[in-house]
C-alpha cells in the first residue's frame, strides 16, 4: 500500500508551503489525517489506502516536515496558533463548502485538539478521532488538579507520566536533539521502531521518509514552542465543539491512559476505544483503526453521535445494553424462540424486540456505548464456534453488545442464524451465521477461506464447540473416544491452526480463547474421555500462548464448571442403553438446573480474559476451588475423583 496514485497539491499559508495529498472521491465526506512526531504524512499510508474506497482522504505534511517547507526563523514558527492557520488553509482548499473529519496521531492529535476547541474553527470540523495525543490544555489542567490534591494515587499518576515523558525534557535542550537526529538516531530510528513497537518494515513503501532527520530536528520546535507555555497556563475554555472518538493504546510507552480519566468534562460527546498496542497504531493496527474511523465518521454524518447527560453517544432509546437470548446448550438448540429482526446490512432498520423505536445499525451501535466492553471490542471481528446455544450463544451476544462484528458458527444452521439475528438486534454492526462441523477438517478449511475472503481476518477467535461424554473408561469405546476428541480437541486445533495462522500472518495482534473445562485439571472416574480432551485443550492453549506471545496475540483457556446449558441434553453416557441414557440425561439436566449458573457469566469471563490477557480462567466457584487444589493439594482432588458421581 502507500500514497501511490494520490493527487498532490501545494497550499501556501503563513510563509510556508504545505505538501498536500488527496485520495478518493472529493464528493464524499473528507477525512483529514494528521501525522505526529517525528513522522510525515506517509505514516498514514495504510490507513489512507483503506479509507479511500469510502471517503475523500486528505493528508498533509506539517510545516517543516516531509514535502512542506519550514518557517523562518524556526523559533516561534510552530505555535498552535500557526498550526491552526495551516489547518484552516488546507481545509478551505480541499473541502471549501463542507466540514472535515479530523484524525490525528501523536502531535497530529495534539494540534487537532486545538482545532476542535477554538472558536475560529467552528463549522470547519465535523468530528475528531484522537490517537495517542492529548490536548496540552487538558494535560495542564490534569497536572494542576493532582498538584492541588496530592493524594498517593495522584502522586503516583504524576510520577508515572513524568517517567513516560522523559523525551520531552530532552527535546527542550538546545542543539542536542538536532545533532542526535541528524546523526546516529536518524539512521537507527527504523530499527528502533521495529524492535520496540513491532512496526513492520515498510522501507520499500517510503516509510520513514528520507527527510526524517530534518523533520525530527524541525519538529523539536513543536515541543519548545508549545509545551511549557500551555502546561503553565492552560486555557480554561478548551471544550470540544465536535464529537470526539478517543483511541487509547494500552501499551503506549509515552502516554499513560490515566491522562484521559477526566476527558468527558472537556469532550461531552465522547466515544472511547482501547486496544492492546503501542504508540504507532496507524502502522501496527491499520485495519482496526480504519474500522473505527469509518464507523465514527458514518455515525457522525448520519447524526447518531450526540450529547447525553452522561456523555455517551446515545441518541434514542434507553441505550441500556441489556442482553437477550436463550440459555440453551453448548452447540445445541433448546427450542427457544428467537427474537427475530431484520437482516444486518449497514443502515438497515432493525425492529426492537421490546417494541421500542426502531433504530438503524449505526444508531444501535452508539446506543450501546454504555456496555463496559464497548471501548475494547467495537468494530472488531469475532468468531465463535458452538454459537447456536449455551455458552457459545451467550458469548457471541456479549461481543455483539460491545459493538463487535460477529460470526456465529454452529453445525445447527437454525441455531447459528438465530444467534446472528439476536446479535444484530443487540448492536453488532454486522453478524453472520455459518454452518460447520468443527471436527471436519475440510469444512473448517472452507469456512476459514470464506471468512477471510468475505469478512476479513478474525480479531478474536473463541473455540467453544464441544460435546459431553460420561461413563467409565472400560465402557467407553474407541468410537466414543474418536467422537469426543474430534470435536473437543481437533475442533480447537482446526480453529487455532486455520484462523490463528491468518491472525499471525496479518501482524496486527489478536486473541484466541479456547473453552476448556474444570475437568481439564479435576480428575473424575466418570469423565475419562471428556476430561482428557479438555486437559489436552488446556495444554494446547499454554503451548500456543508461549509461541504467539511475540506476535501480540494472546491465548486464553476458559474453564467453566457446572453451567446451566443444554449440553446435558446431547451428552452421551457410555455403557448404557437408550432408556438408561435418557434417564441419566434428565437427571443431569435437573442437577445442572439446580446449580443455576448462567452461561452469560461465562461469556463475561471470556470477554474479561481477552481484555486482561489471562492465561487460564476458571469461572465458577467449584472450578476456581479445583484449580487451587490442583496446585496446592492435588492429592485431595485425587481422593474426590474416587467418589461415584450421582448420575
Amino acid at each position: 500500500m502507500g500514497l501511490t496514485g494520490a493527487r498532490e497539491r501545494r497550499v501556501r499559508t503563513g510563509g510556508v508551503e504545505l505538501s498536500v495529498a488527496e485520495l478518493g472521491d472529493p464528493r464524499r465526506p473528507t477525512v483529514l489525517l494528521l501525522h505526529g512526531y517525528p513522522d510525515s504524512k506517509e505514516v498514514w499510508s495504510e490507513v489512507a489506502a483503506r479509507l479511500a474506497d469510502r471517503f475523500h482522504v486528505v493528508l498533509y505534511d506539517v510545516r517543516g516536515h516531509g514535502g512542506s517547507t519550514a518557517p523562518r526563523p524556526l523559533r516561534g514558527g510552530f505555535t498552535l496558533e500557526k498550526l491552526t492557520d495551516d489547518f484552516l488553509a488546507v481545509a478551505d482548499a480541499v473541502s471549501p463548502g463542507r466540514p472535515v473529519h479530523l484524525v490525528g496521531h501523536d502531535w497530529g492529535s495534539v494540534q487537532s485538539w486545538e482545532f476542535v476547541t477554538v472558536a475560529r474553527t467552528e463549522g470547519r470540523v465535523a468530528s475528531f478521532t484522537s490517537v495517542s495525543g492529548p490536548s496540552l490544555d487538558h494535560f495542564g489542567h490534569w497536572i494542576g488538579r493532582r498538584l492541588r490534591r496530592p493524594t498517593p494515587r495522584a502522586a503516583g499518576q504524576l510520577l508515572g507520566q513524568a517517567a513516560k515523558s522523559w523525551y520531552v525534557y530532552l527535546l527542550h535542550t538546545p542543539v542536542l536533539p538536532e545533532l542526535a537526529w541528524r546523526g546516529p538516531l536518524g539512521r537507527r530510528w527504523p530499527g528502533i521502531l521495529r524492535r520496540l513497537e513491532k512496526v513492520p518494515d515498510a522501507s520499500a513503501d517510503g516509510r520513514p521518509a528520507r527527510s526524517l532527520p530534518r523533520d525530527a530536528a524541525h519538529g523539536a520546535w513543536l515541543y519548545r514552542d508549545n509545551v511549557r507555555p500551555r502546561l503553565r497556563r492552560p486555557r480554561p475554555d478548551a471544550y470540544a465543539h465536535v464529537p470526539v472518538q478517543l483511541v487509547t493504546p494500552l501499551d503506549d510507552p509515552f502516554l499513560s491512559e490515566r491522562l484521559y480519566d477526566d476527558l468527558e468534562r472537556w469532550a461531552p460527546r465522547l466515544v472511547r476505544r482501547t486496544l492492546p498496542a503501542g504508540h504507532w497504531v496507524p502502522r501496527t493496527r491499520p485495519d482496526l483503526l480504519t474500522m473505527w474511523i469509518t464507523d465514527f465518521v458514518n455515525a457522525t454524518e448520519d447524526g447518531f453521535v450526540n450529547a447525553t447527560e452522561d456523555g455517551t453517544g446515545d441518541r434514542t432509546g434507553d441505550g441500556s445494553g441489556d442482553r437477550t437470548g436463550d440459555q440453551s446448550g453448548d452447540g445445541a438448540r433448546d427450542g427457544a424462540k428467537d427474537t427475530g429482526g431484520a437482516e444486518g446490512t449497514e443502515g438497515a432498520v432493525a425492529a426492537d424486540a421490546a417494541g421500542r423505536t426502531p433504530r438503524t445499525t449505526a444508531e444501535t451501535r452508539y446506543a450501546r456505548a454504555r456496555d463496559p466492553y464497548a471501548e475494547r471490542f467495537g468494530g472488531q471481528l469475532v468468531l465463535v464456534t458452538g454459537a447456536g446455544g449455551g455458552i457459545g450463544r451467550a458469548t457471541a451476544l456479549a461481543f455483539a453488545g460491545a459493538g463487535a462484528r460477529v460470526v456465529a458458527v454452529d453445525r445447527d444452521a437454525e441455531g447459528a442464524e438465530g444467534t446472528a439475528r439476536a446479535a444484530r438486534l443487540l448492536g453488532a454492526p454486522r453478524a453472520w451465521a455459518e454452518t460447520c462441523d468443527v471436527s471436519d477438517e475440510r469444512a473448517m478449511e472452507k469456512l476459514a477461506d470464506k471468512v477471510h475472503t468475505e469478512y476479513g481476518v478474525v480479531d478474536v477467535l473463541v473455540n467453544n464447540a464441544g460435546i459431553g461424554l460420561a461413563g467409565s473408561f472400560f465402557d467407553t469405546t474407541a468410537e466414543d473416544w474418536r467422537k469426543v476428541l474430534d470435536v473437543n480437541l481437533w475442533g480447537v486445533i482446526h480453529g487455532c491452526r486455520l484462523f490463528g495462522r491468518r491472525m499471525a500472518g496479518r501482524g496486527q495482534g489478536g486473541h484466541i480463547v479456547n473453552v476448556a473445562s474444570a475437568a481439564a485439571y479435576q480428575p473424575s472416574r466418570a469423565l475419562p474421555a471428556y476430561g482428557t480432551s479438555k486437559a489436552a485443550v488446556l495444554m494446547l492453549t499454554e503451548c500456543l500462548r508461549a509461541e504467539l506471545a511475540g506476535r501480540g496475540i494472546g491465548v486464553s483457556a476458559v474453564c467453566p464448571g457446572f453451567v446451566r446449558t443444554g449440553i446435558t441434553a446431547t451428552a452421551r453416557f457410555a455403557g448404557t442403553d437408550a432408556e438408561e441414557e435418557a434417564r441419566r440425561r434428565r437427571r443431569a439436566a435437573r442437577l445442572y438446573g439446580l446449580r443455576g449458573y448462567p452461561p452469560e457469566k461465562v461469556a463475561d469471563a471470556v470477554l474479561r480474559a481477552v481484555v486482561r490477557d489471562r492465561a487460564v480462567v476458571p469461572v465458577t466457584p467449584e472450578a476456581r476451588t479445583a484449580r487451587l487444589l490442583s496446585r496446592l493439594a492435588p492429592g485431595a482432588l485425587r481422593a474426590i475423583a474416587r467418589i461415584r458421581p450421582p448420575l
